[in-house]
């Protein structure tokens, strides 16, 4: 089935509301902006993008194509020029965006997720990142890791302040994660392969991943509508822990009731040829 493309699509369209929430409170921080065009230069930029260049394996029409060939149908999907991706080795899966200024921005992969996913769940993986791009997290979350270091050196309460922003930038990550699980569900366009996502990450390996199911995963994120009637409460509660993801299963139930709204099926019957759009409404 040919996944439709989402020409004009907006972060607006997409964005989780928590994501939102937390963004606009810290635009509130006073001085932030001065403090983020302080803590980097053209020189940090740079050093950070040899660095990684020089370590890893740039991605192409002649380098790994098949990759390639994902990267490029998810930018066409989400609207967005294509950045560089490059694979890493690395024993841990993960995946991330560096977006310095704006300039260069780039997708790292490590091996490890590579082998543990299919190429579904790979392209799933590589949406979820260029949603930090089409929100502009990428630019966001690189400062900030500077922007908490350079604060530290400030005065001598500059501990206690980066402790403070330290914490206020963790609650925006893991709300920026949602809206990215949203740009993977977009690319997708498939709920049960985020899920298959979250699941390997949660507790996958190439050795086990053949023996998983992602409706027994789903039925799991359901049980946390039994455990809490208000996932609301739940999703406060991770705002403020000590991680810098949301618990997968968090997020498999959160992907699967955005699957399920008129939000994202109004993006799609918008987009598809020879379909008109319904009337959307509130679903938040």
């Amino acid at each position: 089935m040919s996944k439709i493309p989402l020409l004009g699509l907006q972060a607006a369209q997409f964005r989780h509301p928590l994501d939102l929430e937390a963004t606009q409170t810290l635009q509130q921080l006073p001085g932030l902006d001065w403090l983020v065009r302080q803590a980097l230069g053209n020189l940090a930029e740079q050093v950070l993008y040899l660095e990684n260049i020089g370590s890893s394996v740039l991605v192409s029409d002649q380098q790994l194509p098949d990759l390639y060939q994902l990267l490029q149908e998810a930018c066409r999907i989400l609207d967005l020029d294509p950045p560089q991706l490059y694979v890493r080795q690395n024993p841990v899966p993960n995946a991330y965006t560096l977006a310095m200024r704006g300039k260069q921005p780039f997708i790292v992969v490590h091996t490890s997720l590579l082998e543990l996913l299919d190429p579904a769940e790979i392209q799933a993986v590589l949406a979820h990142e260029l949603g930090h791009l089409k929100c502009e997290h990428g630019v966001y979350l690189t400062l900030a890791n500077l922007l908490v270091l350079a604060t530290g050196q400030v005065s001598p309460w500059g501990g206690l302040i980066a402790q403070n922003l330290q914490m206020q930038l963790m609650a925006w990550v893991r709300c920026a994660e949602f809206t990215c699980d949203r740009a993977g569900l977009l690319v997708t366009q498939n709920a049960q392969v985020m899920a298959s996502v979250l699941m390997k990450l949660a507790g996958g390996s190439p050795t086990l991943a053949a023996q998983l199911n992602v409706d027994a995963f789903i039925a799991q994120a359901r049980a946390y509508d039994h455990i809490d009637h208000t996932l609301a409460t739940l999703l406060k509660a991770v705002r403020t822990a000590e991680l810098t993801h949301p618990l997968p299963v968090l997020r498999a139930r959160e992907i699967e009731r955005w699957a399920d709204s008129p939000t994202y099926q109004m993006i799609l019957q918008t987009h598809a040829v020879g379909t008109e759009p319904r009337l959307a409404w509130q679903d938040w």
